[in-house]
């Protein structure tokens, strides 16, 4: 059972890790195959070790991809820069993956629609 400070501690963490990475992602990364991407939230591991960085990409499944990829290429600068900026002794392994949430959202409101529909 975890702590409630804890708990506390880790979130506003992820927070502060999400801002830092956004602002490096958006204005400090010259890799040509990252696009439009925007880090929507960062979920820290118990042991705090680990992060996963969820990241919405606008464009096509390739653009996706390729801004992924571009991620986990510069993600040891993005670790290095960020421990600087948060004075973090450790900072976590970051792991990129594309947050899926916004589309699955927009299918069930269009499934949702559609059994309103039915039912008149």
């Amino acid at each position: 059972m975890e702590r409630r400070g804890q708990k506390y501690h880790r979130e506003r963490m992820g927070e502060a890790l999400r801002e830092e990475i956004e602002t490096i992602v958006e204005g400090e990364l010259g890799d040509p195959r990252i696009g439009l991407v925007s880090v929507s939230s960062v979920e820290i591991a118990e042991d705090a070790r680990s992060a996963r960085v969820f990241v919405t990409v606008e464009g096509d499944e390739d653009e996706a991809d390729d801004s992924l990829e571009g991620l986990t290429a510069a993600v040891g600068y993005i670790r290095r820069v960020v421990a600087e900026r948060l004075h973090l002794r450790r900072p976590p392994e970051l792991y990129f993956q594309l947050d899926r949430s916004q589309q699955y959202g927009a299918r069930i409101d269009e499934l949702l629609g559609r059994a309103k529909k039915r039912k008149r």
